[in-house]
């Protein structure tokens, strides 16, 4: 629970009332945030204590084990086995939106970008293109319709975005090359989302800490809070991933993607 740049610990089973004005979703308790819906069990790292209504805090520190050669040997190669796996069981996928994409939009199939990686080290970001091809150079007459708060860009209108992109945006399926980031290293399936260098521009100290941890197609904040405009829930989520990271919370957040992005998906096409 933050307040006023304020992190409060709760102990296992306590109870906390909640003022009108707190918050009960995020784009990030002291771990998960607020939850509204924990469909899925958590692991046993994360032993929740109920605040208000369905939110859930940890009472748990850091998993230091991921941090030991051991521990950081552990991810990867969870990493590495399950980006496969996803690989061959999405082949068709793959095939079938590079094809839409090269019949409705033309070349190039995948967009390149430059983005910081762990300990602020540059890597090359692969996804499928859903922008016109000079979408970056069209970003800054568009600056004024940016529905984010922060350094962050999004506006659901956005005129660059192509009609296959639109639903490849929605779906997500545009982050499906993102494995092959996980397998080169750069990327792992969980961490913060991989920040733009004018992004990182103007992170604060506090917030650079998401670059001791790779960065990754998931997380805390695309699980939680992926809609929410508010840049302090975005950057909540990402500094508790740091600290209450653990192999449990990975493999939880993992089980949870699925659902966020077909809720996603769904309420994106009943706006369409």
């Amino acid at each position: 629970m933050r307040e006023s740049g304020r992190t409060d610990v709760v102990d296992v089973g306590q109870r906390v009332p909640m003022t009108a004005n707190e918050h009960e979703d995020g784009s990030g308790g002291a771990v998960i945030g607020a939850l509204t819906d924990v469909a899925a069990p958590l692991p046993a790292t994360l032993s929740p204590a109920v605040v208000g209504a369905g939110a859930v805090v940890s009472a748990h520190p850091p998993d230091e084990a991921l941090d030991a050669p051991r521990g950081l040997r552990c991810k990867r190669c969870f990493d590495v086995v399950v980006s496969l796996a996803a690989l061959v069981v999405l082949t068709p996928v793959f095939a079938a939106v590079a094809l839409a994409i090269l019949i409705a939009d033309g070349r190039p199939i995948l967009f390149r970008q430059k983005r910081v990686g762990r300990h602020g080290e540059p890597f090359t970001m692969y996804k499928f293109r859903s922008m016109v091809p000079d979408a970056e150079e069209r970003l800054a007459a568009l600056q004024a319709e940016n529905e984010r708060n922060g350094p962050l860009f999004k506006m659901e209108r956005d005129p660059r975005i192509t009609r296959t992109g639109g639903f490849i945006r929605s779906t997500s399926l545009d982050e499906l090359p993102q494995l092959f980031n996980v397998l080169n290293g750069t990327m792992s399936l969980v961490g913060p989302r991989p920040a733009l260098y004018r992004e990182r521009d103007e992170f604060d100290a506090e917030l650079l800490q998401r670059e001791t941890v790779p960065p990754g197609i998931t997380g805390l904040w695309q699980v939680e809070a992926r809609d929410d405009a508010d840049f302090g829930k975005y950057s909540e989520l990402d500094l508790r991933y740091v600290r209450e990271r653990s192999l449990g919370m990975d493999v939880w957040l993992l089980v949870r993607t699925p659902g966020t992005l077909l809720r996603h998906a769904m309420g994106a096409g009943r706006e369409r």
